[in-house]
């Protein structure tokens, strides 16, 4: 756009007073001739074969490019070693999955505390080191936001190991303290080389550092091991609730890992500033976006970390961290030590060093209120690094102050040139924004149309997992199509009214005029992009987004180059071609911003279509397709709106398009001929095998328990290639709806065959009624028993239910303030071995509630109860051994183990 307001260029050819034109003369046609536009198709189709180059060399440098690792021999006594960091992976991988409960999850804490032993006994004689095996009583986790609104979340019996480095003739450090903290747990799925076994080798390598240092530090470090996060965040709360250490902490840094390795990024930092500020300025290779924070604060990404706890429980600030490569194998048996890459931990490693030396050295830690989240929004920061060597932090104070200035002067740009352009240069940008709209509609079409077809014409909805590339071809080739033929649509219409504005123009040659106004449409549909760019930065900025800061520069930059190389002060007759080095110039900033960020979220999105159906058989099977479609298609309309205005007059247009089509085409080719495996051993399908033994059929109208194996995947699609190659008599279909508590299963398969070995009904949890009594309101004690069972969740009807409080050997909920979803409170519970099983629920009901029950119906039960135990029957372990190698278990907090009791409680108890 640049100043386009100020220049001729934007009263042609609408302006109406004619002594702004240059004289003609009125007896001789005119002699003015303009060239066709030639733009060579070798230059277009270099271009867009160096912009697609440039994309990957971007997200390569800013993503994929690792220190190298260091020996402890290179890194020094005070140094960070990867070499030592991958012992500690390598021996807690070996302990196989190590879930809470387990004894591999005992042997798991007992190698941390002798890590932390052995720290102690090397650390500096100036520099005091406490470890300590804390152990945590029950407690109820009732937080509000994401994933956790409708559900409490109570433990028992957990461990933790502690580890506290403080100056040693400093005392009042002890008062002052960061937070470093990750889980040892896993999930029972995997062994957790990633998350977060890589985390914890990197906190002991750490300390070690640490406790070398740390007789010049103004505030202690407090390394925190925990367990019980996969179950529910319970180890952070636990720690923040019961150990006297919690009141002494001022900051919190979480790792965590959704994927295996890679770098690991910033992705929220909570209220204050100060943590982030101070890690741009010290990290050796930063690697932090806000883009991440949004989404994830938003609820699009459906996850929760230990960060949430210190943020809403204590209103802690600080570093939330995260690997986030290969994020297909998040949670499967796929999460090992072999995929680990080389130099991941060096990364992070090396990073939280520099940055706890500097802040634990500070006297400027956040203390008091400031830290509480008492400070303004304003005062947030906006974030992000520049291929992985920059880094860019602002607050959002001036991010707000920098995006009103460039938008007032955007807006004074466009008032001043219709202004001066008059009713024609309106209707021009009115019908150039009919392009956008139109390049939108047809490119969201185009590509979402391609989803919708997938799971007829594959072998699975979501083909392109294993072979991410495959996204390119399927989804890009016809958004990019769709986007150009949109556009194409709205420059012939714009055309067609400036033909009609020239045609005023008597005197000029019938050629001359054509290309005139191809040109002139060209400059308005770049100019069209401009304006899109600023109504994102506009709602943007109006809701404090932090990732405005990406329609600033795809604003700025390409309109700086417009104002500096096609925009004039002289009074130029006619529109000349744009030029080449307009794109090029205007592109650059943007792509070096944005382009890293994009391939990862791209990566990311197409990572987690395995584990997309949270209840399985729930969602269309085209749906997951459908929302990687829409983001390439959204994600190009915003990137290449400018090159597609150039597009329009070059000749390289019909081979650009055939050569987009030939890419769509082998896609497909590839996708319908199987010769490209939708899942392979190393990136596979998410499944999971549960024997069931369910006692809920007509809510005791059937005092026998029905027992079967139950097979379903949260990966789209069906399970026909995987039953066949199984072969144990199951039967898929929507036929046999499960109600796991947590979540359901519409579409699965299941077998009855050998399902009456490996249980026993001693094992079958109880639901009794203790009274029931309905003096002032009805209130109703029941007694519950969960048998063996240390895993379990609780569903209580709040269409019935006003309240409830909930007690174990002390009271764990009490009464008031509950919250539901689709009208349940769900409580999940997990402990250790020594953990209760018996326990009381009293229960509130509404004065409006169900009192009978209509004949032939079948009410939604008043508590329905799943308990869990990590132990495999004969039938479930001869499935599992013939799962395909493209299958995998997955496991999460929700999630079953592989032996399942279901029982309920009817409401006309």
């Amino acid at each position: 756009m640049g100043r386009t307001g100020s220049s001729s260029e934007s009263r042609k050819p609408f302006n109406k007073r004619e002594e702004n034109v240059p004289k003609v003369d009125d007896s001789a046609p005119q002699t003015i001739s303009v060239a066709r536009t030639q733009r060579s198709p070798y230059v277009w189709l270099s271009l867009l074969l160096l912009t697609i180059y440039g994309f990957r060399a971007i997200y390569q440098q800013q993503f994929e490019k690792l220190p190298i690792p260091l020996s402890a021999e290179q890194a020094g006594k005070r140094g960070f070693s990867e070499v030592e960091a991958l012992k500690h992976v390598k021996a807690l991988t070996s302990l196989g999955p190590h879930p809470v409960g387990s004894d591999a999850l005992d042997l798991a804490l007992e190698y941390v505390l002798r890590a932390a032993e052995k720290i102690k006994k090397t650390a500096h004689w100036e520099v005091d080191v406490e470890v300590e095996k804390f152990h945590a009583k029950s407690g109820a986790n009732r937080l509000s936001g994401g994933l956790f609104r409708g559900k409490t979340l109570m433990y028992s019996d957990l461990y933790h190991v502690i580890l506290r480095v403080l100056p040693k003739y400093a005392d009042e450090t002890g008062e002052n303290t960061i937070l470093v903290s990750s889980h040892i747990d896993t999930v029972f799925s995997t062994e957790g080389a990633g998350d977060c076994s890589s985390c914890i080798a990197v906190m002991l390598e750490l300390a070690r550092g640490i406790s070398q240092w740390a007789h010049g530090f103004k505030s202690g470090v407090i390394f925190l091991f925990n367990t019980g996060e996969e179950e529910g965040l319970n180890g952070a709360h636990s720690f923040m609730t019961q150990h006297p250490w919690n009141n002494t902490i001022r900051l919190a840094v979480d790792l965590e890992a959704i994927g295996l390795g890679g770098k690991s990024g910033i992705f929220q930092t909570g209220s204050h500033p100060w943590a982030v500020e101070t890690f741009a300025s010290v990290a050796k290779y930063p690697s932090a976006q806000i883009v991440s924070e949004d989404l994830f604060t938003s609820g699009a990404i459906k996850s929760g970390t230990d960060f949430q706890v210190y943020r809403e429980l204590a209103g802690l600030s600080g570093l939330d961290f995260a690997y986030a490569d290969n994020t297909a194998v998040y949670h499967t048996k796929n999460d090992k030590f072999e995929l680990l890459k080389p130099g991941s931990l060096q990364h992070l490693g090396e990073n939280m060093l520099a940055f706890l030396l500097h802040a634990a050295a500070s006297s400027k830690l956040p203390t008091g209120n400031v830290i509480k989240g008492q400070n303004s929004e304003q005062d947030k920061a906006v974030y992000f690094d520049i291929l992985g060597t920059y880094m860019v932090v602002y607050r959002q104070r001036f991010a707000t102050l920098l995006h009103n200035s460039v938008i007032i002067q955007s807006l004074m740009i466009w008032t001043t040139s219709l202004v001066m352009g008059g009713f024609p240069a309106a209707v021009s940008l009115a019908l150039s924004c009919l392009s956008l709209v139109l390049m939108w509609v047809f490119s969201l079409s185009f590509s979402a149309s391609v989803a919708f077809i997938l799971p007829v014409i594959s072998p699975s909805p979501v083909p392109y997992v294993a072979s991410p590339w495959l996204v390119v071809g399927l989804f890009v080739a016809p958004a990019f199509l769709g986007a150009l033929a949109g556009q194409y649509v709205g420059f012939l219409i714009l055309q067609t009214y400036l033909s009609n504005v020239y045609s005023k123009r008597e005197r000029l040659l019938p050629a001359t005029r054509a290309e005139l106004i191809r040109l002139e449409a060209e400059r308005w549909l770049f100019k069209a992009g401009s304006f899109q760019w600023l109504l994102f930065l506009i709602i943007g900025n109006y809701y404090k987004i932090g990732s405005s800061y990406l329609a600033l520069v795809w604003l700025v930059s390409p309109a700086f180059a417009y104002g500096l190389l096609e925009a004039t002060l002289t009074p130029a007759r006619f529109p000349k071609p744009l030029k080449l080095a307009t794109l090029l110039m205007g592109s650059i900033v943007p792509l070096l911003v944005s382009a890293g960020t994009i391939i990862r979220l791209a990566s990311s999105l197409i990572g987690s279509a395995v584990r997309f159906d949270r209840n399985p058989g729930s969602t269309p099977e085209w749906l997951g397709s459908v929302i990687v479609a829409v983001f390439v298609a959204i994600i190009l309309c915003l990137t290449s709106v400018y090159l597609l205005s150039y597009l329009h007059l070059s000749e390289a247009k019909r081979s650009i398009i055939f050569a987009t089509c030939i890419l769509f085409g082998l896609s497909l080719a590839a996708v319908v001929s199987g010769i490209v495996p939708p899942f392979t051993d190393l990136t596979a399908r998410t499944v999971n095998v549960v024997h069931i033994v369910d006692t809920t059929e007509k809510y005791g109208g059937r005092q026998d328990p029905v027992s079967y194996v139950s097979l379903f995947s949260t990966t789209p699609g069906k399970l026909t290639r995987e039953i066949e190659h199984i072969k144990e008599g199951f039967t898929c279909g929507r036929d046999k709806p499960i109600d796991y508590v947590t979540f359901s299963v519409d579409y699965g398969c299941w077998t009855h065959e050998d399902g009456e070995d490996g249980w026993d009904e001693s094992d079958i949890p109880s639901l009794l009624v203790d009274s029931d009594v309905s003096s002032n309101g009805r209130i109703t004690n029941i007694l519950i028993d969960t048998k063996g069972s240390t895993r379990w969740s609780l569903g209580i009807n709040t269409d019935e239910i006003e309240d409830f409080k909930f007690k174990g050997e002390e009271e764990l909920v009490p009464i008031g303030d509950k919250s539901s979803v689709d009208g349940w409170h769900t409580i999940q519970f997990s402990g250790g071995r020594d953990a209760p099983r018996s326990f009381a629920l009293t229960l509130f009901w509404k004065k409006n509630s169900t009192r009978l029950v209509e004949a032939n119906t079948v009410p939604p039960p008043l508590l329905k109860l799943r308990t869990d135990f990590n132990r495999l029957t004969p039938k479930a372990k001869r499935v599992i051994s013939k799962l395909p190698s493209w299958c995998a278990l997955f496991g999460k907090s929700t999630s079953p183990f592989t032996l399942a009791f279901l029982t309920a409680l009817p409401i006309n108890i």
